[in-house]
């Protein structure tokens, strides 16, 4: 599945800044939709280490009301998140009516790094297919919207923006040894995410895939996205802010005798 997307596409600077402002602005004005329809939004960012996941995350809640969102960075469970069910920490962090959660990694990784670094058994990651499919039907019975992203790279454009974080003062806290080990298994772990994108990817949570290589590409098509799927469950269209309002035609002056 990942290997036949094409990364080869592309946005010039003028396309970009357009429609990055083209969206940005209807994202705003979207978010006081789901206040006050008061539904609850879930955003699921997975994919490659050094996709641009946090860059898009930045970019998608740049001109949203702070109070509207919550960001989530998921990492290793500790403290009482470990002592339960691997769903539990995610449970208590779903957002009220009204307001956005956006997790940057999530419960896939039960089916993703868990399952390559064998911190769970494989009957464990086997069976949280089914456990995840039934926790998202649930939130979209309850009225949740369920966005989910997959950022993907080429292995050779991961390599690229791991040599610039090493060489970057300022970038390199980004880069650690698990990054370097992580990048050491690429097959496994693309074998567990074509397996999670066909075995998840439902009617109430479906997956979009996003072409990364190009960040300007990656970065708009997960706005227009999101734009396009709030949208169609709020039923409201936002209106386009770069769309010229029509102009009523003048009417002659009468001629007076």
């Amino acid at each position: 599945m990942l290997s036949s997307i094409d990364l080869s596409l592309k946005l010039n600077r003028e396309t970009y800044v357009r429609e990055m402002t083209r969206y940005q602005v209807q994202l705003r004005e979207l978010a006081h939709q789901i206040y006050q329809q008061q539904r609850p939004v879930v955003i699921v960012y997975e994919g490659w280490d050094a996709a641009g996941k946090g860059g898009n995350i930045r970019r998608l809640t740049e001109k949203m009301d702070p109070r509207s969102y919550t960001v989530y960075p998921i990492s290793a469970p500790s403290g009482e998140d470990k002592s339960h069910h691997y769903l539990y920490r995610f449970w208590r962090r779903l957002p009220e009516r009204g307001h956005m959660a956006i997790f940057d990694r999530s419960w896939y990784g039960r089916i993703l790094v868990e399952r390559v670094e064998e911190f769970c058994s494989q009957a464990e990651w086997k069976r949280a297919y089914r456990e995840i499919n039934s926790f998202e039907r649930q939130l979209h019975e309850f009225g949740t919207i369920i966005v989910k992203y997959w950022v993907h790279i080429s292995r050779d454009e991961q390599l690229k923006r791991f040599e610039e974080r090493k060489r970057t003062g300022y970038k390199a806290w980004k880069l650690t040894d698990e990054d370097w080990r992580n990048r050491a298994k690429w097959g496994d772990y693309e074998e567990a995410a074509n397996e999670m994108l066909l075995k998840t990817s439902t009617l109430t949570a479906p997956w979009t895939i996003v072409e990364g290589n190009d960040k300007w590409w990656g970065r708009v098509k997960t706005l227009s996205t999101l734009v396009e799927t709030l949208s169609r469950e709020l039923n409201y269209t936002p209106a386009d802010p770069l769309k010229k309002p029509n102009k009523k035609a003048k009417r002659p002056a009468a001629k007076t005798a």
